[in-house]
């Protein structure tokens, strides 16, 4: 007899959600709640949304979030269940940076630093991205100095209430 396979522990990761076609914070809560079935995904929390002007790209003002999760998913195959969630939502790239009905990037994943073709961690943008880093920061703060917040303060971005 076999002794019983290992179970993963857990990894803390951040995704960065982000929506600006059709009802985008519908589009986000419908992400989160998606989110939470992925097996070996567990929704820890959620920051508020976040309206934003476009930064490199065009069409309405997106609608932004950062979700926590728990996970016993490798970074890939937690890619892999977060692009599955984009393209259940209409995810289409017809070219770099293009208006998207809902995007979701893998901020963090533990302290783990990936650097492949498909995947860089942590996300290479994250920290020029007011986006990004003011509801990270409303989650976790203790992973967003100051200095950060104060670089991207002229970036136009506004809670939703």
């Amino acid at each position: 007899m076999h002794p019983p396979p290992m179970a993963r522990p857990e990894v803390t990761a951040f995704i960065a959600l982000g929506a600006n076609l059709g009802d985008a914070a519908q589009a986000l809560h419908g992400a989160l709640n998606a989110l939470s079935w992925v097996p070996g995904v567990r929704l820890v929390q959620a920051s508020g949304l976040y309206q934003t002007a476009p930064i490199d790209s065009s069409g309405p003002d997106y609608v932004n979030a950062v979700a926590q999760v728990a996970t016993t998913l490798t970074a890939p195959a937690l890619l892999d269940a977060l692009q599955a969630i984009e393209n259940a939502a209409g995810r289409e790239r017809p070219y770099r940076n293009a208006p998207r009905t809902l995007d979701l990037d893998l901020l963090l994943y533990g302290d783990a630093r990936i650097e492949s073709a498909r995947l860089t961690v942590p996300h290479p943008r994250m920290w020029e991205r007011a986006f990004v880093l003011m509801p990270l920061a409303e989650i976790a703060p203790e992973l967003v100095p100051p200095a950060a917040l104060q670089a991207v303060a002229g970036q136009g971005i506004e809670p939703l209430r």
